[in-house]
């Protein structure tokens, strides 16, 4: 009992490992915005299109890979995602950079990092579902959030890695390295995980159990994901460019802050799990989360050219952006229970990366026409958006514990 009681430990570490891995290129790709801009001599709008693309990929495979893990088992989802995603970044390296073409389409680059977006959305899902198999309720908050804190911790890796790569060796040395990283992680896998699923007791009780795609409640905490989504990927898209175009800080000074919201909003995870998990309020901290995010956003669209105080708030929308996660993916997965969580876990990965792949169009868009004050206005109301969905939640909740009474 106690091996197995480690191995769940280990197995986490495991997907905390392929979650990184994938929010090295997700989260890190978008901080070379700055540098994509002038090697590809990108507009505004195209960069836009290519940095939002690889969430747009994830957004379509979801739910297909979560089913596709209720399935087949999380490990095998897990590696066929790692490898085809590294497979996708190796054609980047060899036939979409500036390196070896002399113009690049911004919509064959879309194209790809879409796909490798498609391919990626695996991991999110299948490493999703393991955290539910080896962990119980009074772990899941936890766990989860340490799955999810891979995210952010994965980012400030990239966040910090992927410009310095891109700015010393360039566009090709970066792609082949994130290429490296997902078929290392792959056979990791392959090699060393042991998967819980066992397909002929699953799919008994699977076929007893309703779908997540037919629950209600599991479409509320989804939606409100996506709008919790936006403060998040606005800040790590074009958290950048802003601090650069508006308040003209220079590349390192950037990265810094940069890796600090990663950092700090992984630490925010981790705590939001452990805390939720003792006190069982994730919907009612979800809420105070959408507040305090919108408010913060609200406020820095009054304070977006003031140096210090724009760099403040700022941060705190990242901070806060990145908070949520694990308390609303393990939220959803609750709802829907062991035996489909990972159709639960793709449905909010879609829409999530739904909204990662039109945030960064949305604040291209409006840069064209308004000003950044207008763009974090914007950001603000969309993230208090979030709030009458896990108002509508918790609602439920309260009338069927009390027509249970």
């Amino acid at each position: 009992m106690k091996n197995k009681s480690n191995y769940r430990w280990f197995v986490l570490s495991v997907g905390v490992l392929a979650q990184a891995t994938f929010a090295m290129s997700f989260a890190g790709i978008p901080v070379t915005g700055v540098l994509m801009r002038d090697a590809y001599q990108f507009n505004l709008f195209e960069l836009g299109v290519v940095l939002g693309s690889m969430g747009l990929g994830v957004a379509l495979s979801e739910i297909i890979w979560g089913i596709l893990t209720d399935k087949l088992g999380d490990k095998t989802v897990l590696i066929i995602g790692l490898w085809l995603a590294a497979g996708t970044f190796l054609g980047i390296a060899l036939m979409f950079t500036p390196e070896t073409q002399s113009s690049v389409s911004y919509l064959g680059l879309s194209a790809m990092l879409m796909a490798s977006g498609v391919f990626s959305g695996s991991i999110n899902s299948s490493s999703g579902r393991t955290v539910m198999s080896w962990f119980d309720d009074s772990e899941r908050g936890f766990a989860m959030s340490i799955r999810q804190t891979a995210i952010p911790i994965g980012g400030a890796i990239g966040t910090g890695l992927l410009p310095w790569v891109t700015y010393s060796y360039g566009f090709k040395t970066t792609f082949l390295l994130l290429a490296l990283m997902g078929l290392l992680v792959g056979a990791f896998v392959l090699f060393f995980v042991r998967s819980k699923h066992q397909p002929s007791a699953f799919n008994a009780q699977q076929a007893n159990t309703m779908s997540p795609l037919k629950s209600v409640d599991v479409w509320k905490v989804t939606l409100a994901a996506g709008f919790l989504t936006v403060p998040q990927m606005s800040v790590i898209t074009f958290g950048g460019v802003y601090l650069r175009d508006n308040l003209s800080l220079g590349l390192t000074s950037i990265s810094v802050i940069l890796i600090g919201i990663q950092i700090g909003g992984g630490a925010l995870r981790i705590w939001s799990g452990r805390y939720t998990d003792k006190h069982k309020n994730r919907i009612p901290l979800l809420k105070q989360i959408s507040v305090v995010g919108g408010i913060a956003a609200i406020a820095l669209c009054g304070l977006a050219d003031q140096t210090v105080l724009g760099i403040v708030f700022l941060i705190a929308t990242g901070l806060i952006g990145h908070a949520w996660h694990g308390i609303a993916y393990t939220e959803a997965a609750v709802k829907a229970g062991v035996e489909r969580a990972g159709t639960a876990l793709g449905m909010i990965g879609t829409t999530v990366f739904l909204s990662s792949f039109l945030s960064p169009i949305l604040v291209s868009s409006l840069l064209k026409v308004t000003s950044w004050n207008f763009v974090w206005a914007v950001v603000g109301v969309l993230t208090l958006l979030a709030l009458p969905f896990f108002s509508l939640s918790e609602s439920a909740k309260i009338h069927h514990a009390t027509v249970e009474k």
